[in-house]
């Protein structure tokens, strides 16, 4: 078990719609340049959780599994582009050099599935969320947020689900 700190915080998700529900609450507060690592198994939920963060965020688009095309856009009318990679499929740091992210990151957010996979080429300051199944309906997550961004992120996020300060 992480020993936790004021950057980070756990939560058990008991459905896949609970999972939607965390995502729609976090991807209200995102804004372009924001960055989501989502790091799991297979299972583990984390494109029901980008199918929240997807809506929270305001893009009408359908968010579906970008495994075969390593990067699907979620439109939003103001704020830009959801940019969602799955780094799954990428073979090593270098492929993803080639996705160019700072172009993302300025034309949007980036959330990415398997992120530990290509961690050396992504910015240091993002929103870390570990997720794990734990059984046939429940998951396990465990945000951490880095940078000061991200750590205010994480703490609404953390504020929206537990209330409190």
């Amino acid at each position: 078990m992480p020993i936790l700190d004021d950057r980070s915080f756990e939560f058990f998700s008991h459905s896949p719609e609970q999972t939607r529900r965390v995502g729609i609450r976090l991807g209200s507060y995102l804004k372009p340049g924001d960055v989501i690592c989502l790091e799991g198994n297979l299972g583990a939920g984390k494109t029901t959780f980008v199918q929240g963060i997807s809506q929270g965020w305001g893009s009408l688009d359908p968010a579906t599994s970008p495994t075969y095309v390593i990067v699907n856009e979620y439109h939003h009318p103001e704020l830009g582009i959801l940019f969602h990679m799955d780094a799954y499929r990428l073979a090593e740091c270098s492929d993803a050099e080639m996705l160019d992210i700072d172009s993302m990151l300025n034309r949007g957010v980036l959330v990415v599935e398997w992120a530990e996979r290509i961690k050396a080429v992504l910015p240091e300051e993002n929103l870390w969320v570990k997720m794990k199944w734990t059984n046939a309906e429940q998951r396990y997550m465990h945000f951490i947020g880095s940078g000061t961004r991200h750590e205010t992120l994480n703490t609404q996020l953390k504020q929206s689900i537990f209330g409190g300060d």
